[in-house]
């Protein structure tokens, strides 16, 4: 059994998500609750969105680190915008937000495609960038609900067949994903790009212009959840998910996404994003301290990452020689 649950790591990942939560009913009965559920789910939805972006970018061997900042940027952009011009369709100030962000992540793909910059400093570089444009533009100051629009702020709070639209919103996002990763040309690639990058380049896939297109993905889901972001807290500032970009590679990384690249699956992103929603959601309820959970999280962190090492072992060896990747 164990051996079966090794192999199929989406399918452990459920197992230690029930486990979490008859371990959690033991002190909090009510948590299990369907309600209270569908709440969790509803809070780790903006969560489960960036991590689908990330593993896009963490599959092709990279990684994004501005993801966060990112959204905090468009976040800011689209309540500055509501604020001196409420009158704005809140479809079109999505649209902004997704175009922003795919603009934001075509930066960091650009970067690495065109000037061979390792993806770790670029995004870093972009992530202190981005910080600092939100406080040119805001100079500081937040944007509160009293300056946002109803109309703005109830999208993502207005419910559909029982269920907040922030959580259908992220359930459309999982199977859009789901289809780019199975079922087009650009999902296998890819795969392709981060199982083998000089292989790859036999095989016609342009490794530079695959790495750029995740960096988009990345962004523009970055952007959507920048407006999310803020409608649903009804708060723009510069901190907004300030660190949170280790909370969405941790998503990945116990999902089972390899920072290694190549392998991973849409199933075990969500899946991990769910894992960390429920700790987040359980352990202030059973009366755990901030630092203690610090260090679950961390330690749970460490344990997916080994875990990721036993089952990434590679067998053979590469026979092709180092080819141009861009």
């Amino acid at each position: 059994m164990m051996k079966i649950l090794m192999k199929n790591r989406e399918l452990l990942l459920v197992v230690a998500i029930a486990a979490l939560l008859v371990l959690i009913t033991l002190r909090f009965p009510a948590f299990i609750e369907p309600a209270n559920l569908a709440r969790v789910y509803n809070d780790t939805s903006i969560l489960i969105i960036l991590a689908l972006g990330q593993m896009a970018v963490i599959m092709t061997r990279c990684i994004d680190l501005s993801m966060a900042a990112n959204l905090a940027l468009c976040g800011m952009v689209v309540a500055m915008i509501n604020s001196v011009a409420p009158g704005v369709p809140v479809p079109a100030l999505v649209l902004l937000a997704l175009l922003l962000g795919a603009f934001l992540g075509s930066i960091n793909g650009l970067l690495i495609w065109k000037l061979e910059i390792p993806p770790i400093v670029v995004t870093l570089g972009t992530l202190t960038i981005y910080r600092g444009t939100i406080f040119l533009l805001s100079g500081g100051a937040w944007i509160n609900a009293h300056q946002m629009s109803d109309a703005f702020k109830a999208l993502p709070r207005a419910t559909l067949a029982g269920l907040p639209v922030l959580s259908w919103l992220s359930v459309l996002m999982i199977a859009l994903i789901y289809i780019v990763m199975t079922r087009t040309p650009l999902g296998r690639a890819f795969h392709a790009v981060g199982g083998n990058p000089h292989a790859a380049v036999y095989t016609g896939i342009d490794v530079g212009r695959t790495r750029f297109a995740a960096y988009c993905l990345s962004g523009a889901l970055a952007g959507l959840s920048g407006y999310l972001w803020v409608s649903r807290y009804a708060v723009a500032y510069v901190d907004i998910a300030n660190g949170f970009e280790l909370d969405i590679i941790a998503a990945c990384v116990i999902g089972g996404i390899s920072i290694a690249g190549g392998i991973g699956s849409v199933p075990g992103a969500v899946l991990g994003a769910l894992f960390l929603g429920v700790i987040k959601n359980a352990l202030p309820v059973i009366n755990i301290s901030p630092f203690a959970q610090m260090a679950i999280s961390g330690t749970v962190i460490i344990i997916a990452v080994a875990v990721n090492a036993r089952a990434e072992k590679r067998k053979g060896r590469v026979i092709l020689k180092k080819a141009e990747a861009h």
